[in-house]
């Protein structure tokens, strides 16, 4: 059974309306704040390997730096593309930091 794992404190989430890179367990995570919720997805985009967490937030989804390919941060389900994934984390901001499970 996976447990949760910390990410970051608190203080270091992105602002409402961005995203950040974060690396856990040797993975990039790319942990989004869509005004004030918290969401934490694969940080490599299914695509063709582009970073995520760099990207930006457009209607609930992070759109990929390298080629605009949209992901819904609730499903991971491509805009576009329905065979394209990003695998969504379960999260929690607890005790001043946030945890995720890998």
């Amino acid at each position: 059974m996976a447990e949760f794992i910390r990410i970051c404190a608190q203080s270091e989430l992105p602002q409402p309306g961005s995203v950040r890179e974060f690396t856990a367990n040797g993975r990039a995570l790319c942990v989004a704040n869509s005004d004030g919720a918290i969401s934490v997805m694969d940080g490599t985009c299914p695509h063709e390997a582009g970073p995520l967490g760099e990207g930006s937030i457009e209607d609930g989804c992070v759109v990929c730096p390298w080629h605009g390919y949209a992901f819904n941060l609730r499903t991971g389900e491509a805009q576009d593309d329905p065979e394209l994934k990003a695998e969504v984390f379960e999260a929690k901001v607890e005790g001043g930091e946030l945890r995720v499970k890998l």
